[in-house]
């Protein structure tokens, strides 16, 4: 199984799960342009693609979404709630989506999907959980971790995690103080720190590479979010990276995924 990530970060979210010819996106918050280039670097063409998982509906997770579908026809998947959100400021979508359950696996380009609940600002916001022998799991853009989310996420070989921001950068930047207070927010978004802790639990239950996300621009850094979470873990043997706001990085995880040896880690680049 692989996973490549397009872009993360507030300007754009965008992700490439592929497994023996299947591939799914995991958000489209690109430009449909910048998909199909992504695309083609991995070999593929957009009609490829067995569907489209939307975490959410912010635009830097769906501002290609339109695009997509209406040149490509693909089918987009999101639970009831964020389903019909996603009716409403996409327009053409209602002919293209597809309502999934929360909490139960459905079957997409032979690999087990399982769509859970993240603490964020709308009115619904999902991770998922992709498995075929191994399972990979992607959850980005919550204030908190909830216990739902830790047992979808927990014995995960790769984990996609939200390390946000760092707290004192958030603290003294430039954002307004409201701002500041949703992010800090139960429904905002995780820090360094929660981000850390996170990882450490889910390194005690198998996971061997975890990706860092979603880092902010202007509260963040991929040396301090690596930093926090790379001395966090205390020399577990976990590979280590941080996903480039704009530009790929690429995971493979088998069904029997190797250690590292011990502190190896990918080089933070943004």
């Amino acid at each position: 199984m692989l996973l490549t990530t397009f872009a993360s970060g507030s300007t754009g979210n965008c992700a490439l799960v592929s497994f023996a010819g299947g591939n799914i996106l995991i958000d489209a918050g690109i430009s449909m342009k910048r998909i199909r280039e992504n695309l083609s670097v991995s070999g593929l063409a957009p009609e490829q693609l067995s569907g489209i998982l939307i975490t959410h509906e912010h635009s830097d997770h769906i501002s290609g979404l339109a695009m997509l579908t209406k040149y490509h026809a693909l089918p987009v998947y999101a639970p009831g709630v964020l389903a019909g959100n996603l009716r409403r400021c996409v327009p053409g979508l209602e002919r293209y989506i597809h309502v999934i359950p929360v909490g139960e696996g459905f079957e997409l380009g032979g690999m087990t999907v399982t769509a859970f609940h993240t603490s964020h600002d709308t009115d619904e916001s999902v991770g998922y959980r992709i498995e075929r022998g191994c399972a990979l799991g992607f959850a980005t853009d919550m204030g908190c971790v909830t216990e739902e989310t830790e047992a979808a996420l927990r014995g995960c070989g790769a984990v996609l995690i939200e390390a946000n921001h760092d707290t004192d950068m958030l603290a003294s930047g430039p954002y307004p103080l409201y701002l500041k207070r949703r992010i800090l927010s139960p429904r905002g978004h995780l820090s360094n720190d929660d981000c850390a802790r996170l990882a450490v639990s889910l390194a005690g239950s198998g996971a061997k590479y975890i990706v860092l996300g979603h880092l902010s621009r202007e509260n963040n850094t991929p040396e301090l979010a690596y930093k926090t979470v790379y001395n966090a873990l205390g020399g577990r043997q976990v590979y280590l990276a941080c996903a480039p706001m704009a530009g790929r990085l690429t995971v493979c995880v088998e069904e029997e995924t190797p250690c590292p040896p011990a502190g190896e880690a990918t080089p933070c680049s943004q």
